[in-house]
């Protein structure tokens, strides 16, 4: 079914399309992520089984693979998986000419020097999101989350290294309880759908349509919902799906041995909320890392704050004429230009 009101409401509110069967245009076909079985998933206790597990996986890798590469933030996540690469391997990290990610870039250096890894910094322009977001776009059939260029980018990069496979520890967060402020509070219904929707359809869009159908499918009683539920299968999908399609488009295969794992005792909910988000990947951090400080979250850079800081807003009958830019992040900006690209190619 086609419906472009729904399809463009949907990816202002949760940046991908979530109803299955549901597409902007004829002949297009959108396709979301599917996870891990949970059959097929290794329990893990402590943050020894992560390092026994993840050493498996790579090892497995290496037997059918000559050069691995890694994406590398600053964080511990890949930082971690930077740790069973052989020396030589590649490692790739975003940057910018703002210099708003520099510390991230030095962090990433200590990682590639500890383990004898090629640094190679890929500086994001906002021509780079021109040129890569159509090719991403056009295999996704939709607009896509702002990560999703770079990866193309730097998976491109890759492949004229040679590396024939690419290492990536985007599901941490999910698996390990890395994303405290979304777990951590007792939100109400309506409370957590207004922290949840990353841009309101009805603020921006001229027709917008309700997407409350999805959250509904979570509420608990009158005003509670399942937000665990929510975030192991609704955030998964979206965050997961930005790497697939951009690894496809590049025809690059890439590997989450964190995707593999799954917490075998509950998570630790005060330990959380007292300041240990993660505590087992921070554990193997440790582990990896004795001489460094364990750092926080630190998400993968991407330079739109800097970009679309005077970014007039989008022109397009499908969008108001009356949206409060100054309000917006940059991310949220992005969504509009992203968006509004998307319709330029193929309304």
């Amino acid at each position: 079914m086609t419906n472009k009101d729904f399809c463009l409401s949907s990816y202002i509110a949760f940046r991908y399309i979530w109803k299955d069967g549901m597409d902007f245009y004829k002949g297009f076909k959108h396709q979301n992520y599917q996870a891990i079985k949970d059959e097929d998933k290794i329990p893990v206790v402590t943050s020894e089984d992560i390092d026994n597990e993840i050493q498996k996986q790579v090892d497995a890798l290496y037997a059918q693979y000559d050069n691995i590469g890694i994406l590398l933030s600053g964080g511990m996540d890949s930082a971690n998986l930077a740790a069973y690469l052989k020396p030589g391997s590649h490692a790739y990290t975003f940057t910018s000419n703002s210099g708003e990610f520099n510390a991230d870039v030095e962090r990433a250096k200590k990682y590639c020097e500890k383990f004898n890894l090629v640094h190679h910094l890929i500086e994001i322009t906002f021509d780079d999101y021109k040129h890569y977001t159509p090719v991403v776009m056009s295999r996704k059939y939709a607009p896509v989350h702002s990560i999703e260029p770079q990866i193309y980018k730097a998976a491109m990069m890759a492949k004229k290294d040679g590396v024939q496979m690419m290492l990536v520890g985007e599901s941490a967060d999910l698996i390990f309880g890395g994303m405290d402020k979304l777990i951590t509070p007792k939100w109400d219904y309506e409370g957590f759908k207004k922290r949840y929707t990353f841009l309101e359809p009805e603020l921006v869009l001229a027709n917008p349509i309700s997407q409350d159908d999805l959250y509904e499918q979570y509420r608990l009683g009158t005003d509670g919902i399942d937000y665990m539920k929510f975030m192991d299968e609704v955030f998964s999908i979206e965050s997961s799906s930005s790497y697939l399609n951009a690894f496809a488009c590049a025809e690059l295969p890439y590997y989450d041995p964190y995707a593999r794992l799954v917490m075998a005792e509950p998570l630790d909910m005060e330990r959380v909320r007292n300041g240990e988000p993660k505590y087992l990947v921070r554990g193997l951090y440790a582990i990896k890392y004795p001489e460094l400080e364990i750092p926080f979250k630190i998400p993968m850079p991407r330079p739109v704050d800097a970009i679309f800081k005077d970014w007039a807003g989008p022109k397009r009958s499908e969008f108001r004429k009356d949206i409060p830019m100054a309000n917006l992040t940059g991310n949220q900006k992005w969504q509009l230009w992203c968006a509004e690209l998307f319709l330029n190619m193929y309304d």
